[in-house]
């Protein structure tokens, strides 16, 4: 018979339940819900410790998560993802998934994660999320798929990808190391990869047809009189427009961006053009077309600017006020890149519609007005000066530029990183922040802005779920409900064994962590095996298929917290997607269970 748990493992149960149901009721933010968890384990184990433990131990469990490695590796990985995009350094690979994507949405999609998939089969799938993340939200940023309905199915094919070989995660190379210290021979590399295999391709439909469908779209909702603006776009010698025509790089251009009197014929260096277009599409048109919408010598005396304040590029909304000395003035007239070193690279004029006959041929040609709207580029200081000087009122459209002169650079780290921990020359956590050092040391990442690159929701559910692990793991709980699966799995069919086994390892690393749940579990399939007669492998098996089947929450494994912040999710997303995936995967592994070793 089985006995009754121990007061710390009921407590440390009805937490974790509780835990669930605030979460899942979404009543409070997760932040509240995971540091009031925090807070019951620190009181509880305070006033009541553990079995042979001081009331001091018992602090160490509830807030060590905050000093756990996982933490830092989270962080250490964000860093990193930020270092990619504030200076540019995936835009290639997102304009090549742009096309993909511009193609057919749903064919982006798929091959998105075949990617991922592939790549997760023999590289930890925590780089290859950090790899993607940024560039399915630089995607997002330029009409794509909103991020909110990729990062969750691309982190789907990742865990499943990482699942199908004995190297595909670290939970793996644990559960095949304990299982050979029990006495099961060594596992292949591909040892288990067909039936993986066979479960990825009955799960892939849902994975990515129908799981974006369930997300909401997390994409700011854009008014629809934003402003345009209108511009000059100068060709240069490096151009992408020299020597092409205007349908030549049409397909290259973002949504938005509109010509204006465009002669047939082929783009020359020295020849501006008219466009329009809303702030963000402007700005990538000049990325993309490698044109300049202000003379060489402005934008060559702002990055000397740059280079020597250390401040970034940034392009600001400024609107005319009725006091400004620009009223009446055109841009030539005005000195403002003399006068402030900073270069106006577009005009908005509201209840003007560009392109109209009466509209003016030439951007040098405006005499500015009242309520005019200004794009202008300059290093903040700049900035500032020439909006309090000439009476500029600045609006709420500010954005820094890409530092693109560090795009290699960082590309460089990152992919040093992302090497090191895959080869397993380093372990992820010391990969990760070391890039993130490097990221700071090498001004990729400025360091008063990290806290752009950090989640304070991700940091505080990280600790909370570090703390219930723990809990679970050293009150008994988990030991008591292997003793309880035990008992109970003797009156079912071996089919039904191996579901069973699959179902409470997966609730385990759902809610505990993947290294408790594989070493609860291999012992357990161990014992399980010898008392019905069964061969150990098959259901060794399901332990590790169990321990990866972390999709139904947020706190289950390190990647689902890493794409929370960037796509927006609650609780509720990953509970909702998840649990249909998890039933999926657990009926077509068991199934290829029993028919692969013939139960």
């Amino acid at each position: 018979m089985i006995g009754m748990p121990s007061y710390h493992a009921i407590a440390a149960m009805v937490v974790t339940i509780a835990m669930f149901v605030a979460f899942a009721r979404g009543r409070m933010t997760i932040e509240i819900i995971s540091l009031l968890t925090i807070a019951v384990i620190a009181v509880g184990l305070y006033f009541f410790p553990l079995e042979g433990q001081s009331p001091t131990d018992g602090l160490a469990i509830a807030f060590g998560g905050f000093g756990h490695y996982a933490l830092i590796t989270i962080c250490a990985l964000m860093i990193l993802g930020r270092g990619l995009i504030v200076t540019g350094a995936l835009e290639p690979a997102a304009r090549l998934l742009e096309r993909v994507f511009k193609f057919n949405l749903q064919l982006g999609l798929l091959f998105s994660l075949f990617i991922a998939f592939a790549l997760s089969m023999f590289v930890n799938n925590t780089p290859v999320l950090v790899l993607l993340i940024p560039i399915f939200v630089t995607l997002a940023a330029r009409g794509a798929l909103p991020a909110s309905k990729t990062l969750m199915p691309l982190n789907a094919a990742s865990l499943i990808g990482g699942l199908a070989t004995t190297i595909g995660t670290s939970t793996n190379i644990l559960v095949v190391s304990i299982a050979v210290d029990l006495g099961m021979p060594m596992m292949s590399v591909f040892h288990f990869t067909p039936i993986v295999l066979m479960a990825a391709v009955v799960a892939l439909p849902y994975i990515w047809l129908v799981m974006p469908r369930m997300l909401r779209d997390n994409r700011v909702v854009l008014p629809q009189n934003q402003r345009r603006f209108f511009t000059r776009l100068r060709v240069t010698e490096n151009s992408l427009m020299n020597g092409r025509e205007l349908a030549q790089i049409a397909s290259r251009l973002p949504s938005g961006i509109e010509f204006h009197d465009v002669k047939p014929g082929l783009f020359r260096p020295g020849q501006r053009i008219k466009v329009s277009g809303t702030h963000e599409a402007i700005e990538e048109a000049i990325a993309v077309m490698r044109g300049e919408a202000a003379p060489g010598w402005v934008l060559e005396r702002i990055k000397r600017a740059h280079n020597e304040t250390g401040e970034d590029i940034e392009v600001v909304e400024m609107t005319v006020t009725a006091d400004s000395r620009l009223i009446n003035r055109t841009l030539p007239t005005s000195g403002i890149a003399d006068l402030y070193g900073v270069a106006v690279v577009g005009i908005h004029r509201p209840d003007t519609v560009i392109g109209q006959k009466d509209q003016y041929s030439d951007v040098g040609d405006i005499r500015m007005r009242e309520g005019d709207v200004l794009l202008v580029m300059g290093i903040q200081h700049d900035l500032e000066t020439f909006a309090t000087a000439d009476s500029l009122l600045q609006l709420e459209g500010r954005r820094e530029l890409p530092r693109r002169s560090k795009a290699a650079l960082a590309a460089t780290i990152m992919g040093v990183s992302v090497l090191l921990a895959s080869i397993g020359i380093l372990p992820i956590a010391i990969a990760a922040l070391g890039g993130a050092i490097l990221m700071f040391v090498t001004g990729c990442v400025k360091f008063d802005r990290v806290g752009r690159a950090l989640s304070a929701q991700v940091i505080v559910l990280v600790a909370a779920s570090i703390a219930i692990g723990r809990i679970i793991d050293e009150s008994g709980a988990a030991a008591w409900l292997g003793e309880l699966l035990s008992y109970g799995l003797q009156f079912l069919s071996p089919a039904l064994v191996l579901a069973a086994i699959m179902v409470f390892v997966t609730i385990l690393t759902n809610f505990a962590s993947n290294a408790t749940a594989a070493t609860v579990g291999t012992p357990i399939a161990f014992a399980v095996a010898a008392q019905l007669g069964l061969p150990p492998e098959p259901l060794v098996l399901a332990v590790l298929f169990g321990c990866n089947l972390s999709y139904a929450t947020p706190i289950a494994y390190q990647t689902n917290m890493l794409i929370m912040a960037e796509g927006s999710y609650q609780f509720g997303d990953y509970v909702k997607t998840g649990v249909p995936l998890v039933l999926i995967m657990v009926t077509a592994l068991s199934v290829g269970l029993v028919l692969t070793y013939g139960l």
